[in-house]
């Protein structure tokens, strides 16, 4: 049982983490297109952010229905990092904690 938890703890912390990493990437691209650095004519470019758009809206969708509308500034990656980054705290513990009592 107990090793059971440790896998699914380790599958939260990647997953987190992924999540942490698609955000940061899709915010660097955005500044790319805002600044014309980047052609979003190419249709690998455009294929590319239709994919990071449908993997990050999920989480975008429910934090912009409580935040303010404040134009063209978008704080819902911001936030949902903020929470990626609170969860990450318990579940990188606890994942530590159990490698401990593993090498133990």
């Amino acid at each position: 049982m107990f090793e059971l938890l440790n896998a699914l703890n380790g599958i939260v912390y990647i997953v987190l983490e992924a999540i942490w990493w698609i955000i940061i990437v899709q915010a660097v691209l955005s500044w790319l297109i805002a600044f014309n650095v980047i052609n979003t004519s190419n249709e690998y470019v455009r294929n590319g952010l239709y994919a990071l758009d449908r993997m990050t809206e999920p989480l975008y969708r429910p934090v912009r229905k409580v935040l303010p509308d404040l134009g063209a500034l978008d704080l819902s990656p911001m936030v949902v990092l903020l929470a990626v980054i609170i969860l990450q705290g318990p579940v990188r513990e606890n994942l530590f904690a159990a490698l401990m009592r593993a090498a133990a």
